[in-house]
């Protein structure tokens, strides 16, 4: 089924245009908690969006998150009609970059992708949620680099990058750049991928080469503009990836920064799974008159079942090991500390179950061996803190295990965003003390996430229908 082409469309949304606020039950609610009373702005007149790309009204069915920006502030964009009938060709991209994807066995998009990549290419502002595991990456990475194709390309050496992709974390750059590179080969343009705890020399070389998309941390990237080696100014298209995640890592001043030096002309793009207040301020300052999209469909991510099991702290090593034992498939452990993620692995290891770790006190060749370890084979489970939450894509997870509760309902998503990924099933499975029991109940709530609570002691048989879930899984 074909999408029709831009002047076929008798009816498109001007850019100035924001979606109207969406209705969130009782509207006689006291308006001074509206975010746009709070920040002293007008709520958006004027009339309904037109039924332009998808937009509609979000699903009511689906648990509502207040503090989310998108559903608080704009009418969120659900899967649009016949979504299983588009392809990637039916989109504008590239034809390379069409072939390239058919080439891997990719034909159809994910709801994200196929809900975005039109206005990426269209040059639009744009703000999109979407679950861990849906596909973002792809749905700006092929837009990106089918549009730098018309801005004014170049091949000279030493030429300057056009367009910045930011990620918090070095795991998440190098798991962004690891998708977007083959696909920007096929028409010629080159990545870098540019972060933290690795000797610079290599990545100047890289630079001083000539680039034309950068992947990078923010530390990284701002040593590097004040070295020289990096022109913002001449960056056309930024794309801010998990921008949540960066604000809690602290990095809302520089993301601030970065994105006050780039061409203020360009193009801004913000996909991420969570999209709270804490974001809010920078969508408003570097995000202006953004097209939103929100595609929540389980056909990217597949169904994940939850279950919390409350357990005695000191038997809690055992149960992990019970767990990850009858599960066929690789399995994720989430500790809170980077000692307790090494010492959970050793006991698994000393109870004959395969295991590594990896965290924050690893350096980058010992992550990646220990990565590598979990996708080769050579281990069965990964004990990891939450420097593995985001940018982790590894096939065939198909168990999260939190041995320690996460610190907030975001965290728990993207940890379970870890399994159930590219329409595949998983299980998570949360460990909780007696004592945490509430907490762990507010954060599941938040989550939108329904999971049977139950008691689970050493030396017990695991309840039968997590065994059969497991084992469903294959």
């Amino acid at each position: 089924m074909k999408r029709p082409t831009s002047s076929e469309r008798s009816s498109e949304r001007p850019r100035g245009q924001r979606g109207q606020r969406a209705q969130r039950g009782n509207t006689s609610r006291d308006s001074s908690r509206s975010p746009y009373a709070k920040q002293g702005r007008r709520r958006p007149s004027g009339p309904a969006q037109p039924d332009r790309k998808q937009r509609y009204s979000r699903d009511r069915s689906r648990p509502v998150q207040h503090e989310d920006i998108v559903q608080a502030r704009y009418v969120a964009v659900v899967e649009p009609e016949g979504i299983d009938q588009w392809e990637f060709s039916d989109l504008g991209l590239d034809p390379r970059i069409v072939s390239a994807l058919s080439a891997r066995g990719i034909q159809r998009p994910f709801p994200i992708q196929a809900a975005t990549i039109p206005d990426a290419i269209a040059g639009r502002n744009i703000l999109a949620r979407a679950q861990t595991g849906s596909g973002k990456t792809l749905a700006y990475g092929a837009p990106l680099i089918t549009r730098l194709q018309t801005l004014s390309p170049s091949k000279e050496r030493g030429r300057d990058a056009r367009a910045l992709v930011l990620a918090p974390t070095r795991e998440l750059a190098e798991q962004i750049d690891s998708v977007i590179q083959p696909l920007a080969r096929t028409v010629g343009l080159h990545t870098i991928a540019l972060y933290g705890g690795v000797p610079l020399r290599k990545q100047l070389i890289g630079l001083g080469r000539g680039v034309d998309i950068i992947i990078a941390t923010p530390g990284r990237l701002e040593d590097l503009v004040e070295r020289g080696r990096v022109d913002l100014a001449k960056i056309r298209i930024t794309v801010v990836d998990e921008a949540d995640h960066m604000c809690e890592l602290g990095f809302r001043e520089p993301l601030a920064r970065i994105l006050g030096q780039v061409d203020p002309r360009g193009q801004r793009l913000l996909y991420s799974a969570t999209l709270d207040e804490e974001v809010a301020n920078l969508v408003d300052r570097f995000v202006p008159e953004p097209v939103v999209h929100e595609a929540m469909s389980t056909e990217a991510t597949g169904t994940i079942d939850h279950e919390v099991l409350l357990v005695d702290p000191r038997g809690k090593t055992d149960i992990v090991g019970e767990i990850a034992r009858i599960n066929p498939g690789r399995t994720v452990v989430f500790t809170r500390t980077r000692h307790g993620a090494s010492e959970l692995s050793d006991s698994l290891n000393d109870s004959g179950i395969p295991s590594t770790c990896l965290h924050g006190d690893l350096n980058q060749a010992q992550r990646r061996r220990n990565l590598a370890a979990l996708t080769d084979g050579r281990v069965r489970v990964l004990v990891a803190t939450d420097v593995a939450a985001r940018g982790l894509d590894v096939d065939g997870v198909t168990l999260v295990v939190q041995a320690d509760p996460p610190e907030d309902h975001k965290s728990y998503i993207h940890r379970a965003g870890r399994t159930g990924r590219a329409g595949s099933d998983g299980v998570v499975v949360t460990l909780s003390t007696e004592r945490g029991r509430r907490r762990v109940s507010d954060m599941l709530r938040k989550a939108g996430v329904h999971a049977p609570m139950r008691q689970a002691r050493v030396g017990d048989a695991l309840p039968e229908d997590i065994v059969a879930m497991l084992s469903s899984h294959r």
